[in-house]
Formats: structure tokens, C-alpha cells, sequence
């Protein structure tokens, strides 16, 4: 039976066991042997990771020919607008290509959502607001090189679900066995 954790990735987390720079990795909230992340975050990006003892599963979340779906929930630089919200429903070419077409929604801030640290930066004439994107492909920094292409940048990012798989309840460097 394949052994799945779910786990809430805090900001400034590396998804590696080690670091030679010393920073903070999976090694500083897992200590589970013998399993892996399944994809990737990056260390300027929050929320769900997966790391499985399964080879075959961990192909089955990252390998975009299985279109798995994840969520995120982008806070954007600026009132993101319906024409925005559009082209990335649409697909945006970035320098590696088009992406796939994205489900794309403007959201209010999740109330759930814990605070950042650190905090985003903020800038007084410039509000923020939050999308929600599905996307079912895992380009290096997909998103925030979607949401920049649209003219609104990422200011924070949080990864909600990755196919069935969600954060539900669990809080930064919390994780949890999951049901294979």
C-alpha cells in the first residue's frame, strides 16, 4: 500500500530533504522515510505538497499527459480584471509555449487563509485582489508567469488541492497521512 502525505508548505520552505545553504526543508517538518515530493513548489509559494513512497503515483501527479487538476488561490498586484480573468481562461503564451487553458475566477481573500510570513509587501495606492486558478499542467513558476503575462503579478501563492487531494484544516508545516 502506497504511503501519501499531505502537507502544507510554508513560505520559504525548500521541497527537497537537504540544502547545503542551509536553508529550510521538508527535513525540518517530515520525518518520514523513504518518501518524495510528487511536483514541486516553489520556495516563495505556500500550500499543498504531496510526497509519496510511490514511484508509479507520483508520475500520475506530476506528468501533465494525466491532466490532474490543482488549485490555486493567487493575491494579485492591482483589481484584476474581467479581460484578465479571460486570456488566462483562454491560455497565455509564455516563452516555453502556450498553457493550457486555466479555470479562472476572481475570489474574495479566503477567510481560512492564515497570515504570511513574512507579510507580502504592500503598497499604499495599489490594492490587491485574489483569483482562484485550475490548472492541469505544471510549468516552472506556471502561475505567477501567467498572471504577470495578464498585467497583474503575484504578490502570494497558495496551492489549495491537487486533484482530490486538499489542505482542508491543515496549517503551515502541518501534514497528515492521507488514503491511497
Amino acid at each position: 500500500m502506497s504511503k501519501i502525505i499531505l502537507f502544507n508548505k510554508p513560505y520559504g520552505v525548500l521541497c527537497q530533504f537537504t540544502d547545503e545553504a542551509g536553508r529550510e526543508t521538508l527535513a525540518n517538518y517530515i520525518n518520514e522515510k523513504n518518501v518524495y515530493a510528487a511536483g514541486r513548489l516553489d520556495r516563495d509559494s505556500e500550500g499543498l505538497l504531496i510526497l509519496t513512497d510511490d514511484g508509479k503515483l507520483q508520475n500520475k501527479i506530476t506528468d501533465p499527459r494525466y491532466k490532474l487538476e490543482k488549485t490555486y488561490l493567487a493575491q494579485v498586484e492591482g483589481e484584476i480584471s474581467q479581460q484578465a480573468v479571460r486570456q488566462l481562461q483562454q491560455g497565455i503564451k509564455l516563452k516555453d509555449g502556450m498553457t493550457r487553458p486555466a479555470k479562472a475566477r476572481v475570489i474574495k481573500e479566503p477567510e481560512w487563509l492564515w497570515p504570511r510570513t513574512p507579510p507580502i509587501r504592500e503598497r499604499k495606492n495599489i490594492p490587491t485582489s485574489w483569483i482562484e486558478l485550475k490548472i492541469s499542467e505544471g510549468k516552472n513558476r506556471q502561475v505567477r508567469r501567467m498572471t504577470a503575462a495578464v498585467g497583474f503579478p503575484t504578490l502570494r501563492l497558495v496551492r489549495e488541492s491537487i486533484g482530490d487531494w486538499k489542505l482542508e484544516g491543515l496549517q503551515p508545516g502541518e501534514f497528515k497521512l492521507a488514503d491511497s
